[in-house]
């Protein structure tokens, strides 16, 4: 797939320096917007701006949605007015508002200026929806038939309006009130005759959101039950719009890489990597570094105080410290991400506590019992040829390791269930914060263990 997309991309600069604008407009309509988009990216600004207007009219908008925020920036400000006009009057509602939502004030004010009334009414209905809420990723652009339709009459409505909507695979079934009373496919409606009523067949156990739900749960729904598209209703209980499977995959991917930014003590941001400016990125990580050096306070503190005692029994126990940490660090770091991850993905709930612990310290007694019998070789073999080790000095730092690492597993399973219960992020608390709180707990371990034994 690279491949062609490489050769693909090749053929396009080729056109593209040459001027071959007619050849190019051509290749263009059998490219999917995604990738044209790719290409708009690596230009320069000015070879933006032009390369976009070659864009064939019914591609546009496609493109437009799929490139940065900062590339739909620029060419918004070069645009004329009627261009504007044109590609946002040409694009579903729901991405007109994930646009406008990205944009700097004066240029939203610039888009709802050449928005139609009807639609700049409808993008501020949506604008008032906290962010991150079903209401806010919906679009209202969806198909809806009254249950009296025949499917004849269905299919005529659905050949009328669908070229604006969203998706016209599922429809939906609403009273005189707007109240959502059923669901129904172009598939049931292709199996069924004309003559067949909407109410015959419509599916009355519906699964729908509510405008106010979290996004998080949006995207578990989606993955739950594998829909295309699911209604969204409001407190009254009418439907106001639709989430389609791609603003769920979307979502996905924002809580994933969420994840991944807060496990890594990192804050997380939505611009690419390479869009980010320098000061961005030291914003980001410059806290969190401070942070994690302050709490780590404590483990400087535990090490001075029993640095001298440990030094004067056997320099090898100040030298395997960072052994101790570090294997410690990983243990409960190694639980706390894939507790965090069962937690995300609804695997594993507060109430499960006990059985996650159970199983936790189990995997922690095998792990700690094969690593530290590993330790006491490589202490006997290979540590005695440059430093005094007795067997009793290797039996001491093998079961402070051994205990080191089942501590870990604990502190690295609870908190972030705990943190979940007490409504703070788990991810927040799976790689960073575990290493420190385990480095500390595990130094006390090894040094009041080799204290008593030695």
């Amino acid at each position: 797939m690279e491949k062609l997309l490489n050769e693909l991309f090749e053929r396009l600069s080729e056109l593209y320096s040459l001027r071959k604008f007619s050849d190019l407009k051509a290749l263009l309509l059998d490219i999917e917007p995604a990738d044209t988009a790719y290409f708009l990216e690596e230009l320069g600004e000015n070879d933006k701006v032009l390369f976009f207007r070659l864009l064939p009219k019914q591609l546009a908008s496609d493109v437009f949605v799929e490139v940065s925020s900062n590339t739909q920036e620029y060419l918004i400000k070069k645009f004329s007015d009627t261009e504007l006009k044109e590609i946002i009057g040409d694009m579903f509602l729901d991405d007109a508002v994930d646009i406008i939502e990205e944009m700097p004030s004066n240029v939203v004010k610039r888009i709802l200026k050449n928005t139609s009334p009807e639609d700049r009414a409808t993008i501020n209905k949506l604008l008032e929806y906290p962010g991150g809420s079903a209401g806010s990723l919906m679009t209202t652009e969806y198909v809806s038939f009254q249950s009296s339709l025949t499917i004849k009459e269905a299919f005529d409505k659905i050949r009328k309006e669908g070229v604006d909507k969203e998706t016209i695979y599922t429809c939906y079934v609403t009273d005189s009130r707007k109240k959502l009373i059923g669901v129904v496919t172009v598939k049931d409606l292709l199996l069924n005759s004309y003559e067949s009523k909407i109410e015959d067949i419509m599916e009355t156990k519906i699964v729908y959101l509510n405008t106010l739900e979290d996004k998080e749960v949006v995207a578990k729904v989606f993955q739950k039950y594998d829909f295309l598209a699911l209604p969204v209703i409001d407190k009254e209980g009418c439907m106001v719009g639709i989430i389609t499977v791609d603003d769920a995959v979307d979502v996905i991917q924002e809580e994933a890489t969420e994840d991944i930014h807060k496990m890594a003590a990192v804050t997380p941001t939505d611009k690419p990597y390479l869009k980010q400016g320098l000061f961005t990125i030291f914003l980001s990580r410059f806290p969190w570094l401070v942070l994690l050096m302050l709490s780590a306070t404590f483990t400087s503190l535990i090490i001075g105080v029993y640095e001298e005692k440990l030094y004067l029994i056997t320099p090898t126990l100040f030298a395997c410290i960072p052994m101790i940490m570090g294997t410690g660090g990983n243990a409960g770091s190694q639980s706390a991400v894939t507790i965090t991850r069962a937690i995300a993905l609804d695997e594993v709930k507060f109430k499960d506590i006990f059985r996650v612990l159970l199983k936790e310290i189990t995997v922690g007694i095998i792990l700690g019992l094969g690593v530290s019998i590993l330790c006491f070789l490589k202490l006997m073999f290979i540590d005695s040829l440059y430093n005094e080790v007795t067997p009793l000095i290797a039996f001491t730092i093998s079961l402070s390791l051994f205990a080191t690492i089942v501590l870990a597993k604990i502190v690295g399973a609870a908190l972030p269930l705990l943190a979940k219960k007490i409504k703070l992020d788990p991810a927040v608390m799976a790689s960073p914060f575990i290493t420190t709180i385990v480095d500390a707990a595990s130094l006390i371990l090894y040094c009041a263990l080799s204290l008593a034994i030695l």
